[in-house]
């Protein structure tokens, strides 16, 4: 049985960026509408029925933090991903902390935004998960009931926060979660600012999960804004693109 396709508003006023994304997008599938400033963005969210919004945060009119802000107003789970440029760091970091759900930074790939909008509406529509549950992507199990992490079966011994940061990331696995928002969790919210602090225990970290800490596969830095784990589909894809170039390279030796 087919899969209803991927219901996407496009909110964007230029021109040339919404005609450049209708053809592809709708070539794998998806359904278009397009608006060209948030105000027309939340009229048609209004009256119509949407997977996912895909909003540029550089508009006129209200803008897209704006919208962002009315849009969780009434739609709290309604997958967000907003488009930004490359230096608006403080922007993307807003946008998080309002609710956006990832975010995408011009000039991107349409493969990438693919990817994005593909993991966002994925994530809305999984199975509720218990708190207790265990986590487990990849070769990562977590088990909150006994705060017991292990890696291919065998134990990884954490200490108390690089547990704490683990179980924040991996909880929401395949999101962005600002370095505020992740100090805060962990340390309280006296601590928002300590961001070497954090990286320190991140490194940390990464010794003790990944097989190569400075190419890491499960905990991602998005530089400037915060960490994310990766959620099952993004190992996966990164499994497969290593096998792709580990091949290539035995084959050309």
């Amino acid at each position: 049985m087919n899969q209803p396709a991927i219901r996407v508003l496009v909110v964007d006023d230029e021109a040339a960026i919404r005609r450049a994304l209708r053809p592809p997008l709708a070539e794998l599938g998806f359904q278009i509408t397009e608006a060209s400033r948030g105000e027309e963005a939340l009229q048609l969210l209004h009256a119509g029925t949407f997977d996912v919004v895909l909003l540029d945060i550089n508009m006129p009119g209200i803008g897209g933090i704006e919208t962002l802000r009315r849009i969780r107003a009434f739609a709290p789970r309604l997958p967000v991903l907003m488009v930004t440029v490359r230096e608006g760091e403080e922007e993307k970091v807003e946008a998080l902390e309002l609710g956006a759900d990832d975010y995408i930074t011009k000039p991107f790939s349409i493969r990438e935004l693919i990817a994005r909008i593909r993991t966002a509406h994925r994530r809305v529509h999984a199975p509720v998960r218990a708190e207790d549950a265990p986590i487990e992507i990849g070769e990562i199990c977590l088990t909150p009931v006994r705060r017991v992490v292990t890696k291919r079966g065998q134990p990884v011994h954490l200490t108390r926060k690089e547990y704490d940061i683990l179980h924040c990331l991996m909880s929401r696995a395949g999101r962005v979660i600002t370095y505020a928002r992740l100090l805060t969790a962990v340390w309280g919210a006296n601590c928002r600012e300590e961001v070497e602090y954090l990286r320190t225990f991140v490194r940390q970290l990464r010794k003790k999960i990944e097989d190569d800490p400075s190419n890491p596969v499960y905990l991602l830095t998005d530089m400037y804004v915060g960490y994310r784990f990766a959620d099952a589909q993004m190992v996966q894809d990164k499994a497969a693109e290593m096998a792709s170039t580990t091949g290539a390279q035995e084959e050309t030796s």
